[in-house]
């Protein structure tokens, strides 16, 4: 199966645009009466038929709508962006591959980049979703506060996590979850959050949690936390 993006998946009929037939007719060498899936990101999984083999402006038929089903569970990530955008373009990537529902991007007092600009994120997005065959698009956020983010009630219901570096912080988000709930998990920037930082997170109900020994870079640390969380609620504990 290969997955195709298309945004008006209410109408029963459709053309592409030029890219996109032309990857579709020359490219994948599809034509009149082939079967092809597309999604618009909302969960949605449209069964459509080739009517038209136009590399220029195929045309597609909609023969069936199906709806992928919510998960029990909810994975917000909030991640201070690397200098680097090459690496949070990485883990966005990676990240929706395995199964997030939501990133914020944070600034915080170590931060390493004020400002992102999301449209390659969001392109980025599109094409892990279309190659791990994802019809629900995680959401993205444009970047916040981080303690406008720890101080947001939209949070109270969630179960809130603070991930640092620390001896004492020992304790590993897999133990501390638990399955089928809402959560939000804050990592920090290299430079990790400050004293003051970390206590505002407390003050507002954020636990503390470790992601295990190695001291990890923050993309390899968004990553190895939605991971966690999926494990928590796919394995089946005996």
């Amino acid at each position: 199966m290969q997955l195709f993006y298309y945004q008006k998946t209410f109408e029963s009929t459709f053309y592409l645009d030029q890219d996109e037939s032309k990857h579709l007719i020359r490219v994948l060498r599809k034509t009149i009466g082939d079967k092809v899936y597309f999604t618009d990101g909302t969960g949605c999984l449209l069964t459509c038929t080739i009517i038209d083999a136009n590399p220029k402006k195929a045309k597609l038929q909609v023969s069936q709508r199906q709806y992928a089903p919510q998960n029990d569970y909810y994975i917000h990530l909030a991640i201070c962006p690397t200098k680097n955008l090459e690496r949070m373009e990485w883990m966005v990537e990676k990240a929706t591959e395995i199964g997030v529902d939501e990133i914020t991007f944070m600034v915080s007092e170590h931060s390493e980049r004020p400002n992102l600009k999301l449209d390659r994120l969001e392109k980025k997005i599109i094409a892990a979703c279309k190659q791990s065959l994802k019809t629900r698009f995680p959401k993205l956020n444009p970047i916040r506060q981080m303690s406008e983010l720890v101080m947001d009630k939209t949070f109270d219901q969630y179960q809130r996590f603070i991930a640092y570096v620390d001896k004492d912080n020992d304790r590993h988000l897999f133990d501390k979850a638990e399955q089928d709930r809402a959560y939000i998990i804050l990592i920090g920037p290299e430079g990790d959050f400050s004293q003051q930082e970390l206590q505002l997170a407390f003050d507002h109900h954020f636990l503390p949690c470790s992601l295990g020994k190695s001291r990890l870079r923050s993309e390899t640390a968004g990553l190895a936390a939605v991971h966690t969380l999926q494990l928590k609620n796919n394995l089946k504990l005996t």
